[in-house]
């Protein structure tokens, strides 16, 4: 890695949590940067939407971390602005609600003795005969909680947020959200058998949040950044990364007023790993340029509705497990904060929907898309007698990067090629095609500016030990 030397410039491609981590710590060490984002907004999908007063959180981002460089940088930024929000989150299934986490007491009850004991059998005869291999999802689960555990609460709703089938999803992203647990030390946990471990994770029961909505961090991040006399410049979307001599020398943008060149020292990249494959310039090899075209992301889609009526239900968000509708996870805005429903009168929900980019789904008018989401809510009988007054739609491309099959080897190969340009770096969620939680891309933010002052992080190796950073118990199948 190149070291940033006095007055060298530093390009930062994406206002996301990653960008604008890199960019504030490099502003605040009094190096100069600039931002470019594509988007009219900054946050990536971090981002919080407005409507009317109304404000919408992009897929609901807990501010939740064991790390002590972002726990700082939070507080540093917001301050009191920062809440502290209690967590109620479950799961509904058949017309009943589970807890989720899951809890295994409480979800064998629910479904009833016969289903309970048909539970316990399977498990029990996954202990017997385990799969031999571990490479997918579905192996990884089924051997730690069973067959039919695995259908009933994992493989429909695994299905709808991903859009493969749970034999091609692999088993790293399993061992990311579900790590250290199986259904017998689950039991034993739930009824105290055990000592809680700091080995098993999974979520919490508290979480920190900002009180206009994740967006109102980055929004501030910025406001910070340009006080500093650098630039966060919105609306310019990178189309070239110029390389000279093996290494990145300027960044051609599209922006309000035609393309831009705009030289550079160094460029940290958090835009999606195919994006920058086809941006560098001389094109690199068709191999890579394949391996780019390989990887595969979910996209997301949030119907936003505006009901009259406070206090629908008290969760801040829903698990959708039930068969026969299409939505995967309804968020209760006012339940993250009041400040988020500018009349006490209403509620704010967000009904979200799990697509590909250019499917039937993505494709669907706004108007055709508020009344699924309205027919849904009533099926599922969330909202009583409330009459729904507005609907928005709001749609995040390459919301999670999907590991499928082949992604692993097609990381390889476009790493090989990318660490090859040594002032080049990627940070982020897509920008490393890994399912980060947002600290975690924070961090690969921070890391990335410490080796341009010296350090030899691997910034890939983030996240990779499968640990979770939030832990409390039991079982999290989901998102």
């Amino acid at each position: 890695m190149k070291r940033l030397g006095p007055g060298e410039h530093v390009v930062v491609l994406g206002a996301g949590p990653a960008g604008l981590t890199a960019a504030w710590q490099l502003a605040r060490d009094g190096h100069r940067v600039t931002v470019l984002e594509a988007d009219t907004i900054v946050g990536g999908i971090s981002r919080t939407a407005e409507h009317r007063g109304y404000r919408f959180d992009i897929g609901g981002h807990r501010f939740f971390t064991k790390i002590p460089a972002v726990q700082a940088l939070w507080d540093e930024l917001l301050g009191d602005e920062l809440l502290t929000v209690p967590r109620l989150s479950r799961i509904h299934y058949g017309g009943r609600f589970f807890d989720y986490p899951l809890k295994p007491w409480n979800a064998l009850s629910g479904l009833g003795p016969a289903t309970a004991l048909h539970i316990l059998a399977s498990y029990l005869w996954s202990q017997l005969r385990p799969h031999p291999v571990e490479e997918s999802f579905e192996q990884w689960v089924s051997n730690r909680f069973g067959r039919r555990l695995y259908e009933l609460f994992f493989k429909t709703y695994t299905e709808k947020v991903w859009g493969i089938p749970c034999t091609e999803i692999r088993a790293e992203w399993a061992m990311q959200r579900i790590q250290g647990l199986s259904l017998w030390q689950a039991l034993r946990q739930s009824v105290a058998l055990q000592r809680r471990s700091d080995a098993i994770k999974s979520l919490i029961h508290e979480f920190r949040y900002p009180r206009l909505g994740p967006g109102q961090m980055w929004e501030a991040c910025a406001e910070r950044i340009r006080a500093t006399g650098n630039a966060v410049r919105l609306s310019h979307r990178a189309i070239a990364v110029e390389c000279d001599r093996g290494a990145a020398v300027a960044v051609h943008v599209a922006g309000p007023h035609g393309v831009e060149r705009i030289d550079a020292d160094h460029v940290i990249s958090s835009i999606p790993l195919p994006q920058l494959v086809r941006a560098l310039t001389p094109s690199l090899p068709a191999t890579v340029q394949h391996a780019a075209d390989g990887l595969r992301f979910r996209d997301f889609i949030c119907v936003a509705l505006i009901l009259d009526a406070p206090d629908l239900f008290p969760d801040n968000w829903i698990y959708v497990h039930t068969p026969g509708v299409r939505v995967g996870r309804i968020q209760n805005f006012t339940n993250w904060s009041a400040a988020m429903v500018p009349d006490a009168g209403h509620s704010c929900l967000g009904l979200e929907y799990f697509c590909f980019e250019g499917d039937a789904l993505w494709t669907m008018p706004d108007d055709e898309l508020v009344a699924l989401a309205t027919r849904e809510l009533t099926t599922l009988r969330l909202a009583g007698s409330a009459h729904i007054r507005e609907g928005i739609v709001i749609r995040q491309s390459k919301a999670y990067p999907i590991y499928d099959r082949r992604y692993q080897s097609h990381l390889d190969v476009i790493r090989g090629a990318v660490d090859a340009i040594p002032n080049l770096q990627t940070v982020g969620r897509n920008g490393l095609h890994k399912y980060n939680n947002q600290d975690h891309s924070m961090l690969t933010g921070l890391l990335a500016v410490q080796n341009l002052e010296g350090a030899d992080h691997d910034l890939w190796a983030v996240n990779s030990d499968s640990a979770y950073l939030e832990e409390q118990s039991l079982v999290s199948p989901s998102l």
